[in-house]
């Protein structure tokens, strides 16, 4: 919504929005950015002369505010809509799906598009560090978006994917998440079938080989051609173990050697998936390569926050238990025997109701000492903050794993280990 936002505001809209708890990095970049941000939502914050009220997909009946909107018939839509009306309606759009590795997949794409001289619009779910910002409309027909499954809004229960129409669409992958809308996982089959219908006979599919659901999924109905990464037409044999140089190959034929600072299998793939739909815009893949040894990442994800007396401190947005065990596999490829820290806080909706328990336990045991930020248990972040500061010692890696703020917890690590 944040995205969105940049987005209208870019095309000479007047915008405001409201949110409560609002966060870095995307509360910074609106301030940034000139766009005001309420606290709360309050129904005298809907000004009677707006021109459309983008609704997010947190607001459900019940609520004052959307009462209100209701009541008196102010005009209203969701973001997926809006987008999809007023700024991809005319665009060759690049859509990135899956469970995991949305946002990195489609940062490395805008930016390998953007080192092409391509100057790609995008809406990323994050703030990848080599444009810092997370939207803009861009001066080419080519626009990068991350396509995610959730609903829309409470008035359009679909995926909020089937409104972006894309050309190409990369399928990372498909798991079990979002419990709270989903009852199964073929119900997530089902609406990532109905985007594929969405895509043209045109355009370009590039997925997970080695993804059982995603099969799944593709046997339900294709009528696009079909490129895998992972496995099959796209692969990547590693240089280093960790995953920071890896050679590229298409068709069994090397394309060239990516030398970067990311880690772990997932990122490769994700890189891989990139470079594909990238080549279908027009990119080679010599060019791809070369931007992505440029790609700096995103805020976030495996971000390294700080180092205070040789301990590490990273942040990064893993909320679900195939991307904490990813996530710390590389991280434990990058450093070896030393110890590592890990902290998570469960606060998605399909993690607070236990769906993954045994997944998440199972994923923590990489790490040398594992806390989870869950009540009552934990319910002061200080307290949290001390224990885990007396624990550490020079040479550890604190990996801190939140979607959300986790209470400014990084920088109160950071303190604490100073003093």
């Amino acid at each position: 919504m944040g995205g969105i936002a940049l987005l209208a505001r870019e095309k000479g809209h007047q915008v405001t929005g409201s949110d409560t708890n609002v966060y870095p990095p995307m509360s910074t970049m609106l301030a940034e950015q000139g766009v005001a941000i309420i606290q709360g939502f309050q129904p005298h914050d809907l000004p009677a002369d707006s021109e459309t009220i983008v609704v997010g997909n947190v607001m459900r009946r019940g609520l004052e505010i959307v009462e209100h909107m209701l009541d008196h018939n102010l005009p209203y839509t969701s973001g997926p809509q809006w987008l999809g009306e007023h700024i991809l309606k005319d665009r060759w759009v690049l859509a990135v799906a899956g469970t995991h590795g949305k946002t990195t997949t489609a940062s490395m794409l805008a930016w390998i598009l953007e080192y092409a001289g391509l100057k790609p619009g995008f809406l990323i779910g994050g703030v990848p560090e080599n444009f810092g910002v997370s939207a803009r409309l861009g001066d080419s027909p080519f626009f990068v978006v991350e396509a995610d499954e959730y609903d829309t809004a409470f008035f359009d229960k679909r995926s909020k994917f089937v409104h972006y129409h894309p050309r190409t669409v990369i399928l990372n992958n498909l798991e079990y998440d979002h419990a709270d809308i989903f009852p199964d996982v073929q119900a997530i089959k089902t609406q990532f079938h109905h985007l594929m219908r969405t895509v043209p006979g045109s355009g370009l599919a590039v997925v997970n080989a080695q993804d059982a659901n995603l099969k799944d999924t593709l046997a339900m109905g294709c009528w696009t051609p079909v490129e895998t990464f992972a496995d099959g037409d796209w692969r990547a044999e590693y240089l280093q173990a960790d995953g920071s140089e890896f050679r590229v190959f298409c068709k069994g034929l090397e394309q060239g050697v990516v030398r970067w600072d990311l880690l772990g299998e997932h990122n490769v793939n994700n890189g891989l998936a990139a470079i594909a739909a990238a080549r279908h815009a027009g990119v080679p893949t010599e060019h791809a390569v070369a931007a992505l040894a440029e790609f700096q990442g995103v805020k976030r994800r495996m971000q390294v926050r700080g180092t205070v007396r040789g301990v590490t401190v990273y942040d990064d947005f893993a909320h679900h238990p195939t991307a904490i065990t990813t996530t710390l596999a590389g991280l434990r490829a990058k450093v070896g025997k030393a110890r590592i820290i890990a902290l998570l806080e469960p606060r998605s909706n399909t993690m607070r109701m236990g769906t993954h328990g045994e997944a998440v336990a199972a994923a923590l045991q990489v790490a040398d000492h594992a806390f989870i930020y869950q009540l009552p248990e934990w319910d002061d972040i200080d307290a949290l903050v001390a224990t885990v500061a007396q624990l550490a010692q020079a040479g550890d890696h604190i990996l801190v794993m939140s979607n959300g703020g986790f209470g400014g917890i990084h920088d109160k690590l950071l303190l604490t280990l100073a003093d």
